[in-house]
């Protein structure tokens, strides 16, 4: 089999970490909070750069995992945008199409990380694909895959879906919070493409059901692929024929929740894309999010080609039982 072909659309991000005792959290009727007094100065234990974003994430993904890959999007001409370019190429990743303008501010996000490894996220977000649709033309949009993540216009994520796939290619679809405010539109989508990854509650924005068996095979009726994610409760990932159920892949301690869920999604669709089995894409899946979680940044864990990675139980069932 050759190697396919990976092409990334989305976000790309500066991500800067803060850590100390300070973030410690504090519950109030069951919701916790970072208590910061207005007016303080603080100070602070650790302070961590990393490359951030959807589609940034699961462009590591790919190419730790020996795939050949893409990104395509807009940063700034500036420090952070400067950085990402620097992560790209230290990772292989290629940018040709990637567009740095001066007149642009690359996205950015301040993470204030609790001792706990959950965070509240102050997110700038930088300059939309929809200010530059022509980067995404049908010559850019050649290869073996799509994966498409906050895109942050529909209309813009539509004509990149259906350029796509007149070109042949197969689809992932992550939708991000961007998308997700528009459920109509982005259900619209579904049929056009290949795989869809959400987490439970957002499932249950689209089909109805109580757990992630039901919901995936609900799903399932519009897209081949199907992968549903309930955090450490597990996860279950469906091509129609075939349905996958796994727990945990291992308790470890949490470091930082940033990335998880992207490195989960784009870990079982860099195994899809290899013609790997469903339990196979599911497991590195799993391992590679549960990785990712034990450093801080998003991408810091994710696995390289030839990581060991252990079996875990997966119940495998026909799709229809």
């Amino acid at each position: 089999m050759t190697t396919p072909k990976m092409i990334c659309v989305g976000s790309a991000a500066q991500d800067v970490f803060l850590t100390g005792k300070v973030f410690t959290p504090k519950c109030e009727g069951g919701i916790c909070y970072e208590h910061l007094k207005l007016g303080d100065k603080f100070a602070v234990e650790q302070l961590i750069y990393a490359p951030g974003g959807n589609a940034m994430h699961a462009s590591v993904t790919f190419a730790r995992q020996g795939l050949d890959t893409s990104f395509v999007g807009l940063i700034g001409d500036d420090p952070a945008g400067q950085a990402l370019l620097a992560e790209f190429d230290k990772e292989s990743i290629h940018t040709q199409h990637v567009v740095s303008d001066s007149e642009f501010t690359t996205s950015y996000s301040t993470i204030l990380l609790a001792p706990n490894g959950e965070r509240t996220i102050l997110n700038y977000h930088g300059e939309p694909l929809s200010s530059r649709p022509d980067i995404i033309s049908s010559d850019v949009l050649k290869g073996d895959w799509l994966y498409v993540s906050a895109v942050g216009s529909m209309e813009v994520l539509k004509t990149i879906v259906t350029t796509a796939k007149t070109n042949g290619m197969k689809i992932a679809f992550n939708p991000a919070t961007a998308e997700l405010a528009h459920p109509q539109a982005c259900a619209d989508i579904f049929e056009h493409i290949d795989l869809l990854a959400l987490n439970k509650e957002e499932a249950q924005l689209f089909v109805d059901g109580t757990d992630i068996v039901t919901l995936a095979r609900e799903l399932a009726k519009s897209t081949e692929y199907v992968l549903v994610s309930d955090g450490p409760r597990g996860a279950v990932a469906t091509d129609g024929t075939v349905l996958v159920k796994a727990g945990l892949y291992e308790d470890v301690p949490v470091i930082d929740r940033t990335g998880a869920g992207d490195a989960f999604t784009s870990g079982f669709v860099a195994h899809v894309a290899t013609g790997a089995s469903l339990k196979k894409a599911l497991i590195f899946a799993s391992a590679n999010s549960t990785s990712v979680v034990g450093a801080i940044g998003a991408t810091e864990g994710i696995l390289h080609t030839g990581a060991d990675i252990h079996d875990m139980p997966v119940e495998e069932v026909d799709h229809n039982e």
